[in-house]
């Protein structure tokens, strides 16, 4: 592809095969379901979840015995089956959505099949009891996804195209305007007008801190070198956090168009992805993209004709949670450990291979498109006043519906957890929400009805990092939750840096004498001292904000640690140290099958007489409790 007038015919060709998708919705309101009179070769189109999440619930063997019913019953031809990427509603899996009708069917198994295509594809009857639930509405039509609690409230721009289009056919991301942004930047726009739309539209990096993306660009673009970088952290490791992985797996040309914007607006030539080597199916969708683009002309020398030349590589990373810091990230694409670096002088002067340098992460160049297309007031005026657009959010924990939410900046947490989550399962209380992965605190429910944004989450102890949201119950243990998150940071800490190295250490210690009982009063204050010697002394963020979930659950829920520590109790019923199950004598049946149950032999007793747990030899398994059919043992 050598000009516009290419790009320009493609787009429209594709665009009228797509409109089945896009425009389904308003079209089957309308009374029809047999397809857009719109010259479509298929008439219909049925897209497979293909992200992480569906794949590993089975929907590669879905997709299969889809295409090997329908070549049954000589559908192939009339029938078009995609594979995408993520819908966003994780816990559905496999998911599978029929256009025009935009049929949403949930957690399909093998079997299920071939009554699809009998009863729906050959003779147009909606097979409603594999219908998600709330896509059911009484009478005959079909509630559009767009309406479900689930996705009333998203905004979709970073997300736009996932689950929705293929991500290994670059003609279907051509038909949603792809490499129009870039077509118009190179042909219309100034390196300096790019850079101010970036900065006119308030657009934050979405991957950590928020520093403003258009800055970052300004910086670099004012430091002369023979050769300059454009890097995207693709290295997601937040625990939870999947935001950046399903925009990977289902619109890589995103990042590809944007990274190729970036590297006009500053002058560089080259990028990387820095993308997490655990993430194999975004890898592959990346790989057959940059062929794509490069076989287009998209990458590579002299894009359409301009003489802009840029060209993007991979670099898998290796696990390391660390190289999500810049430096850090930098050092290891250079071939050598990574480790941060002392800062300044920063990327924008001195970056990769000591070259000006900018890093934005896969969230943040999803958006660099549409902005550029529909305009920085567009993107400004959603959000709030200092944090503009919307934020992905990976929403797991104790919610019922778990998965991918994309919600304009200022969104109050009760809105994510309670109508777009569908609330906390089992009649639960909300207790707090964990965001910013280990980066993080945690933000109890007096601050439910806080709009979320980057100031509004670092006033109240968290952060927005890069977008994992943690939903707990009455059920989960403050400290015990603060232990795990500082766990994984001394697991994941480089070592070069003495407050990272030793503090996060023995602050674990600390919390870990707390959960086992032995925590004593002045462990409070030395977690307190520790924290903040790791905040000012640490050499990169993840050492700086290392402290945070435990300093957020200190503020919080202090009575948890003080209940620890005085009655050696855990309110929770979580750490197992300060638990003791027993039997209630008045409820025991004497049945034995607790006893029956006990790996340890810790439960003795008559048939049909009251049991009694010897609390020597009980190794708090909770065995017993789970198999009690009467009630009659309780942990307290």
């Amino acid at each position: 592809m050598k000009s516009l007038e290419e790009l320009k015919s493609i787009r429209e060709w594709m665009h009228e095969e797509l409109k089945i998708r896009y425009e389904s919705e308003e079209y089957y309101q309308a009374g029809s379901a047999e397809g857009l009179e719109n010259g479509s070769q298929y008439r219909k189109h049925v897209l497979v979840c293909g992200g992480t999440g569906c794949t590993s619930s089975g929907s590669q063997k879905i997709r299969e015995k889809l295409e090997a019913e329908l070549k049954r019953n000589g559908l192939e031809n009339e029938i078009c089956v995609i594979k995408t990427g993520c819908f966003g509603l994780c816990a559905l899996g496999p998911i599978m959505i029929v256009y025009p009708e935009g049929a949403f069917y949930s957690m399909v198994k093998e079997e299920d099949i071939p009554e699809i295509v009998e009863e729906h594809l050959v003779k147009g009857n909606v097979v409603r009891h594999l219908l998600y639930d709330e896509t059911v509405k009484h009478g005959e039509g079909i509630l559009p996804l767009q309406e479900t609690r689930f996705y009333k409230k998203q905004h979709r721009v970073a997300l736009r195209n996932c689950g929705v289009i293929s991500p290994e056919k670059i003609e279907e991301y051509i038909g949603t305007g792809g490499y129009e942004a870039l077509g118009k930047v190179l042909t219309t726009m100034k390196p300096q007008d790019v850079i101010q739309i970036i900065l006119d539209s308030g657009l934050r990096g979405r991957g950590g801190a928020g520093f403003p993306t258009g800055m970052k660009w300004k910086f670099a673009a004012a430091n002369e070198a023979d050769q300059k970088y454009v890097c995207c952290n693709a290295d997601e490791g937040d625990p939870g956090a999947f935001m950046d992985r399903s925009v990977l797996e289902g619109d890589p040309h995103v990042v590809l168009e944007a990274m190729a914007i970036a590297g006009y607006a500053i002058g560089a030539s080259q990028g990387y992805i820095y993308v997490r080597a655990e993430y194999p199916i975004a890898v592959e969708r990346l790989t057959i993209a940059i062929g794509q683009a490069r076989a287009c002309g998209l990458l590579g020398k002299d894009i359409f004709g301009t003489g802009f030349d840029f060209d993007i590589e991979l670099r898998l990373g290796a696990g390391a949670f660390v190289c999500g810091e810049e430096t850090a990230l930098m050092t290891s694409i250079e071939g050598n450990r990574g480790e941060p670096r002392p800062r300044p002088p920063f990327p924008a002067l001195k970056g990769l291979f000591q070259k000006p340098t900018i890093l934005n992460n896969v969230e943040t160049l999803a958006n660099i498109p549409q902005i550029i297309l529909n305009g920085a007031q567009w993107f400004a005026s959603m959000g709030t006043e200092k944090s503009k657009g919307t934020k992905v959010f990976a929403l797991g924990g104790k919610v019922e519906n778990t998965g991918l939410v994309e919600i304009p900046m200022g969104t109050t947490l009760r809105e994510i957890v309670e109508e777009i989550g569908g609330g906390i399962p089992h009649g639960k209380k909300f207790k707090a929400a964990q965001t910013g992965g280990p980066s993080g605190g945690c933000i109890p429910a007096e601050h439910f009805d806080v709009p979320i944004d980057y100031d509004n989450l670092i006033a109240i102890g968290s952060m927005m990092g890069s977008g994992g949201l943690i939903v707990m119950d009455e059920d989960t243990c403050m400290v015990d939750i603060a232990k795990f998150f500082l766990e994984f940071t001394v697991d994941e800490s480089c070592g070069k840096c003495t407050p990272c190295r030793v503090g996060t250490r023995r602050m674990l210690e600390i919390l870990e004498k707390i959960t086992n009982g032995q925590g004593t009063m002045e462990d409070l204050d030395k977690l307190e001292e520790l924290a903040e010697h790791l905040k000012t002394g640490s050499l990169c963020a993840l050492g700086q904000t290392a402290p945070n979930p435990v300093l957020s659950t200190l503020r919080y829920f202090r009575d948890e640690y003080i209940s620890h520590i005085v009655d050696k109790k855990c309110p929770a019923g979580v750490c197992k140290a300060l638990l003791s199950y027993k039997i209630d004598a008045d409820k025991c049946k004497g049945c034995t099958l607790c006893a029956r149950t006990c790996p340890n032999d810790a439960i003795t007793g008559s048939v049909k007489e009251p049991h009694v747990i010897n609390q020597d030899k009980c190794v708090k398994c909770g065995a017993c409790m789970e198999k009690c059919r009467f009630g009659a043992i309780y942990k307290e």
